[in-house]
Formats: C-alpha cells, structure tokens, sequence
C-alpha cells in the first residue's frame, strides 16, 4: 500500500468533513481512526476511490462519536443525514488547512505538530517520537492547537509566508527515527508546490532539496559533525541538486524574489562548487546582499560576515562581524574561523574554546572543542 498517498489524501478528507458541519478537531480525530481502519483493510481489499473511502468511513466516525456525546449529554443531534454514496467532492481544502494549522495564534512548536498531524496524516505517536518528546506530552500539545483554531472556518485567506515558516521548521527539525521530518518536510512542500504558483514555494522546496542533498555528506562516525569545507562532494545527491536548481531557476525568472529562493540561490552556488576555495563567494556575498533588502536578519549578517571573509580576505570579514552583536548564535565561531583564516591562532584557539562552551548541541560543542585542539598542537608545532 502506498502510504504517502494515503497522507496526501489527510488534508483533503478532513476539508470535506469540516465542510459538512464537523468541527476541525472532530474531523481531524474521525481521520485518523480512518487511516488506522485503511491501514489494517486497504492490504486485502484497496478501494477504487480512496478519498471517497477515507471520506465514508471517516464521516461514519464522526457521526458516531456525535451521536455517542448526545446520547450522553441527551441533547439532539445537529447532522443526522448521511450523505450518499459516491465519488468524493472535488473542492480540495488542502491549501486552506495548511493556513489553518499555520496559524498565528498558535506556536511554532503547536503549528508543526498541528501541521504533521492533520496535513502530513502522521499519528500523535510518530510526531512525538520524531521530536524526541513522550507521547503524551505531544498528545497535549495537539489537542490545545486544535482548541485554540476550534472555530476558525476554513473559507478565511492565510498568510503563505507563515505556512512556509513552519514548514521550514519541519524541515529543520532533523533526521532519523521512524519518521524522517526533513523527507516529510519535502513531501508536504511538494503538495504545497501543486497548489500555489507562488515563486516562494517553489524557491522553499528548491532550498530543502539542496539541503537535502548534501545530507549523508555532513556526519561522519557516531554523529561527528562535518562543516562543509571537509565534506565529500562525491556523496552528495547530484539528482536532487539538479531538481532544486531547475525548480529555483523557474522561479527566479518570474522576477519576484524572495528570502526563500535567495537562500536557494546561495545553496546552488554552493552546491555547484568543486570545492570551497573554488566557491563563487563574491557571487554568494551579493545574494547575501540581496537577501538582507528582503530580510534585514542578523544571522544572514552573520552569515554574509563569513562569506565576504572568504570573498575578500579575513579581515574584511572580521571587520562586518564588529558590526555585530557578539550574543549571536555562532558569533564567536565564526570569530575564531576568520581569526585562524588571519594567522592568529592565538586568539582562534581561544575562540574555538568560548565558542564550545556555549554551542547548543553537542555534536557543535565537540567540533569546536575539536578544532580548538588542532589549532592548539599546530601552535606547539610552531614553538
């Protein structure tokens, strides 16, 4: 059974139960026990409409738990007509519970979780395994995001850019365990892709596929990180690559730029690069550039700061990182890098060792204290 088109389908089904009179966290319920039901039946005997089945055994779920609350309560029950067999509509709701479940009153954390569930058709288990988190902890956590968008209908327009907020966030999540958020994340944007011609889309899909590609390339033995300057080139996914740069070239031509499709830009670069000292950096500093008049981000200053290191020497990076905060996330890495890329190795070992101190994972903490290691025996080398 194909069980990424049983997801696909997700969103599209619980528009249908919403638009009957269902309210969102009863229609998303009634659809999950429905794919439960597909997953034991769908083996021995697949339907020959999907939807239209999903749809059926979904809206019967629904009915029943409604006529179980009323039975309970004694009240009467508002929808009694079951809607006759046959084809499942053709309104597809898919682009209006993307907004839904991105939207801004909920958290970051609730919009993935919410996104995963209802529009990526994952189970409350595999969200929480995938994060890490008891399944009770994340069970909580959807049922008040649910709450909270209860009486949202799905007819109001959403903000795409917040949908693709929290997509991206999907993406970054991670990789492993049963379910691999960064495939999900490309799997869901792909739908997404279908849906809207936006040039936004297509530029977030293009810069999770160059991501994506590189990914067996960036840890080495029992997680060790490998920055991108160490990475085998040869292990990353020339088909995907060549996906993302065709996507991003499509959308760039449409002459509306934005944050997501100069991010992929810059991972072409990257991506297209024998090495990194045959990188195009003065190209990359001017899609920094460009991005900066997009989103004026103080990591893209972060970012752009170690790139024009590499495009104009080490000094003239060090010069744009005094412009900013030194709080920043990777500031004194990027320190110690340029400080090296000076011959101040002094200064760089000691970087090295603030910036291991503070990193916020531990295969971060072991690089850098790994580098300041080697930076240390190179000075006792020097002696």
């Amino acid at each position: 059974m194909n069980e990424s088109l049983l997801r696909d389908l997700v969103p599209a089904v619980i528009g249908v139960l919403v638009r009957r009179g269902a309210d969102f966290a009863s229609a998303e319920d009634a659809v999950q026990e429905a794919l439960i039901r597909a997953l034991e039946a769908w083996p021995d005997d697949p339907p020959r409409d999907p939807k239209a089945w999903l749809v059926s055994v979904a809206w019967r779920r629904f009915l029943d738990s409604v006529r179980s609350e009323t039975s309970r309560r004694g009240r009467e029950l508002a929808v009694e007509v079951e809607p006759p067999p046959g084809p499942a509509p053709a309104t597809d709701d898919t682009l209006h519970l993307y907004f839904l479940c991105a939207h801004p009153t909920l958290s970051p954390a609730a919009a993935v979780a919410l996104t995963l569930r209802a529009v990526g058709g994952l189970t409350t288990r595999q969200i929480a395994t995938a994060h890490l988190v008891p399944e009770a902890t994340m069970a909580q956590r959807i049922s008040r995001a649910k709450k909270k968008i209860a009486g949202l209908p799905l007819d109001q327009p959403g903000d795409l850019g917040t949908v693709l907020r929290v997509l991206y966030l999907v993406f970054n999540e991670g990789y492993g365990g049963e379910v691999d958020l960064a495939a999900e994340a490309i799997r869901l944007t792909r739908q997404l892709a279908t849906l809207t011609d936006e040039p936004e889309v297509a530029g977030l899909l293009a810069l999770m596929l160059l991501h994506h590609a590189r990914r067996e390339s960036r840890t080495g033995p029992g997680g060790r990180l490998v920055p991108l300057a160490e990475q085998d080139r040869s292990r990353w996914d020339t088909v995907l690559i060549a996906e993302g740069v065709t996507i991003l070239q499509a959308a760039l031509v449409r002459d509306r730029l934005g944050e997501y499709q100069a991010q992929a830009a810059i991972a072409a670069l990257h991506a297209d690069a024998p090495s990194t000292t045959e990188t195009d950096w003065v190209q990359i500093v001017e899609w920094y550039d460009e991005l900066l008049l997009i989103t004026d981000s103080p990591v893209i200053r972060l970012n752009r700061a170690v790139a024009v290191g590499e495009a104009d020497g080490p000094q003239a990076g060090l010069a744009a990182l005094e412009e900013l905060d030194p709080n920043l996330p990777r500031h004194t890495a990027a320190a110690a890098y340029l400080h090296e890329r000076a011959g101040d190795l002094l200064q760089a070992a000691e970087l090295y060792t603030q910036a291991s101190h503070i990193a916020t994972s531990v295969p971060e903490r072991d690089h850098l204290t790994r580098e300041a290691a080697r930076v240390r025996q190179v000075l006792r080398h020097q002696m």
